[in-house]
């Protein structure tokens, strides 16, 4: 099977971009996000808002099964305990509590399972924390995301411009600036390009531009491989 991973810092357009290059490129998108957020329902529905534990967690797992399907669009869908949670997965209690489900590494293994057996049976994109370091250390292809603080400001900026309590730039820059540090010192899944790892700053790039430019690496990089 052929494997793109795609990592990078918080703002630099990495969902849109693995979307578009599996449209384009014909593989399937593995969300890892909405996975941690469909675990995350299951645990809300079975727990409500307590705070977790190693012990809670290790019950929990236990009596955890999900799968990640796709539907007829090519959508992903993740099945936990047989409830399809997809339609829930961006609503504001799902994202305040996520942080304290993700963090656990008995947890963050069972996904890594799931993420590496996905992998062995699909030609597949896989894009959020530690894929190109941990989770798919040999895939063929591994793409970080970069871009300075202040051209990720500016883009966040846009999206909220207009919005009640909107920040400035300087403040969202502050933002980033802290969240960049705490991804950095992570204990487990730090932000942290694999060895081999091709950096992409689209700082000074549009979208497409990017797109087309990432197009360009992992078909040279399939051609290479003599993958199909």
């Amino acid at each position: 099977m052929f494997n793109v991973t795609i990592d990078g810092k918080a703002g630099c357009g990495k969902s849109t971009l693995a979307e578009e290059l599996s449209k384009r490129l014909d593989l399937k998108k593995f969300n890892t996000g909405a996975v941690y957020r469909g675990i995350t329902c299951e645990y809300l529905n079975k727990y409500g808002e307590k705070l977790p534990n190693e012990e809670v967690i290790e019950e929990f797992l236990n009596n955890l099964e999900l799968s990640v399907v796709f539907d007829d669009n090519n959508e992903q869908h993740i099945i936990v305990n047989g409830k399809d949670y997809t339609s829930r997965l961006r609503e504001e209690i799902i994202s305040n509590f996520v942080a304290n489900i993700a963090p656990f590494d008995n947890l963050r293994e069972k996904v890594r399972e799931i993420q590496r057996t996905f992998a062995k049976n699909y030609n597949c994109i896989m894009e959020g924390r530690d894929i190109g370091t941990v989770v798919l250390p040999f895939a063929q292809c591994k793409l970080f995301i970069t871009a300075s603080n202040r051209v990720r400001a500016e883009r966040r900026y846009e999206q909220l411009k207009g919005t009640e309590n909107c920040p400035t730039v300087d403040e969202l820059v502050a933002e980033l600036d802290e969240r960049d540090f705490k991804d950095i010192n992570r204990e487990h899944g730090a932000l942290l390009p694999a060895e081999d790892s091709i950096i992409i700053d689209n700082s000074n790039e549009t979208l497409e531009q990017t797109i087309t430019r990432c197009v360009n690496i992992i078909q040279d990089i399939k051609n290479k491989s003599n993958l199909k």
